[in-house]
């Protein structure tokens, strides 16, 4: 199992889902864990120092710059500071492109681009002052190689996710890596079957592995990435999708 003992990770979107996991695995293979997200993540938070493990919580909307800089001042105060950063809050829209407005369009963009861009940058600032061997790990989706009707904005917004990774990973090579991981269909609170159009769960049971994936099928790849074995990657989107996308 991998070891990351003495790291210091921090997870957007930490409440549930994939977040959740993530945070989980990161604690269970010995990081100290700062939980980021909007909503309540106490119970993350729990479930992780019942085990032994070391987290705390922090609620900030990632797509405020003052906010998010508050943050870093608060968890660089609590752990001392970030070796690996996983941007994972994100939001999620389904509507056919002329019947979206502007507010929809930003609000997809705030959280998912703009978010991941504040979030990176204050976490790479930070890893370029102390001088740490970082990583920076962005949650992006298959989607972003696929496209799909009525999810345009959705699909633009993981695209620059990507396009991000790419360009941070050329930018602060060699000290920090910098990749992203892009999930197929993941049983979440984002991706529950009821709330799924028929076009939609059409597409997701056509995959090769014939199911929606799981939180836990996500967390493994992500310590993976943060760990010590994972030294000669960077600018990659590796897809956990059940054969979605075969590039």
């Amino acid at each position: 199992m991998t070891s990351l003992m003495g790291s210091s990770v921090l997870v957007t979107g930490a409440s549930r889902g994939i977040g959740k996991a993530i945070a989980v695995a990161m604690a269970n293979a010995g990081a100290r864990v700062a939980l980021v997200a909007d909503s309540d993540s106490t119970e993350v938070c729990r479930l992780i120092t019942d085990s032994g493990g070391e987290a705390r919580t922090y609620s900030v909307d990632v797509s405020e710059e003052v906010q998010v800089r508050k943050l870093f001042e608060a968890v660089l105060s609590d752990f001392g500071t970030v070796n690996v950063l996983v941007n994972n809050a994100g939001v999620q829209l389904e509507k056919p492109l002329l019947e979206t407005d502007l507010s929809e369009f930003d609000w997809v963009m705030d959280t998912n681009v703009r978010g991941t861009f504040l979030m990176g940058r204050e976490a790479i600032r930070h890893m370029i002052e102390k001088g740490v061997s970082g990583r920076v790990i962005n949650i992006a989706s298959d989607l972003a190689y696929l496209g799909r009707e009525q999810f345009s904005v959705y699909c633009a917004s993981k695209a620059a996710v990507l396009s991000l990774t790419k360009s941070w990973a050329r930018e602060f090579a060699p000290g920090i890596l910098v990749n992203s991981i892009c999930p197929g269909p993941i049983d979440t609170d984002m991706l529950k079957v009821e709330n799924m159009s028929p076009q939609w769960l059409a597409k997701e049971s056509d995959i090769p592995l014939g199911r929606i994936g799981q939180p836990d099928e996500i967390s493994g790849l992500a310590v993976f990435l943060a760990g010590p074995s994972s030294t000669f990657i960077t600018g990659q989107g590796i897809g956990v999708n059940g054969g979605s996308v075969m590039p």
